[in-house]
């Protein structure tokens, strides 16, 4: 089972606490607490309680259940004088009182299973991530070039009115992880993910780009874009157009102005 809290997601099958993408390093004992605190979260929970099932009954003092405490508010962005997640009843215990949505692990589950449990949310308005473009220019300098150009692709996107994008900042979070494009689309929220590599030699770029139906997993298109560098912007735009096209709903008109060079498929 997966509890799923602000951006927050802790898995205790796996036991992995996660913010967003990030994997947040906590203490056996720790996750033990914030885990019995989310699933009491009806009741104050007290210090007996989680002595009971977290030291298995063992002798500690209340001072340590306090310090064990503290260290679940800070792993989840809580303090003890905010008390967002984590309130102290006085004189009785602690109460999580964060919004939980949980849901079962879909990464054993068929494409259709997981598709059904999509969230409703992705229902009308199209919505997009763009991964981090790999560079395959030799030159780990050219990884600005290459990201700057994935900032001009959102930016156009985000320009298309009916077409919710994800920001830079949260699918930036995946750069060099090799994570199931199913998986991300759940955790961003989003149906399609567009991904790609760019290759800079002299004054000539290549773009090799890809669009997935996160639901499925399936790929839209697949091209390979060449230019020279005086032609980027064209190039660009030609991508945007691209993906736009591929969709838009009901093979809407597409927002987004196309060169007149030649794609290669």
């Amino acid at each position: 089972m997966i509890f799923r809290f602000e951006n927050f997601s802790l898995d205790g099958d796996r036991r992995e606490l996660r913010r967003g993408s990030e994997i947040i390093s906590i203490e056996p004992q720790v996750f033990d607490v914030l885990e019995f605190l989310i699933a009491n979260r009806q009741r104050v929970v007290s210090n007996d309680d989680l002595i009971k099932k977290v030291w298995q009954g063992r002798i500690v003092s209340d001072g340590t259940v306090a310090t064990r405490i503290n260290a679940v508010r800070s792993a989840i962005g809580d303090s003890g004088r905010e008390q967002r997640l984590v309130r102290t009843v006085a004189r009785k215990g602690y109460r999580f009182a964060g919004e939980i949505h949980h849901e079962h692990d879909l990464s054993d589950r068929s494409n259709d299973s997981a598709a059904s449990l999509w969230p409703e949310t992705l229902g009308d308005r199209p919505s997009i991530a763009v991964l981090p473009f790999t560079n395959f220019s030799g030159d780990g300098e050219q990884t600005y070039f290459a990201d700057g150009m994935v900032d001009e692709i959102n930016t156009a996107l985000s320009r298309i009115k009916w077409l919710f994008v994800i920001a830079r900042t949260s699918s930036f979070t995946y750069r060099d992880r090799v994570i199931d494009v199913r998986q991300i689309g759940r955790e961003l929220g989003v149906r399609y993910v567009l991904e790609g590599s760019i290759r800079k030699i002299e004054n000539r770029v290549r773009i090799m780009a890809q669009l997935i139906d996160a639901q499925t997993g399936s790929h839209l298109w697949a091209h390979r874009f060449d230019a020279m560098l005086d032609d980027i912007f064209d190039l660009q735009d030609e991508l945007t157009a691209s993906v736009v096209g591929a969709i838009a709903p009901g093979g809407g008109s597409l927002a987004v102005p196309l060169s007149t060079r030649s794609v290669l498929a």
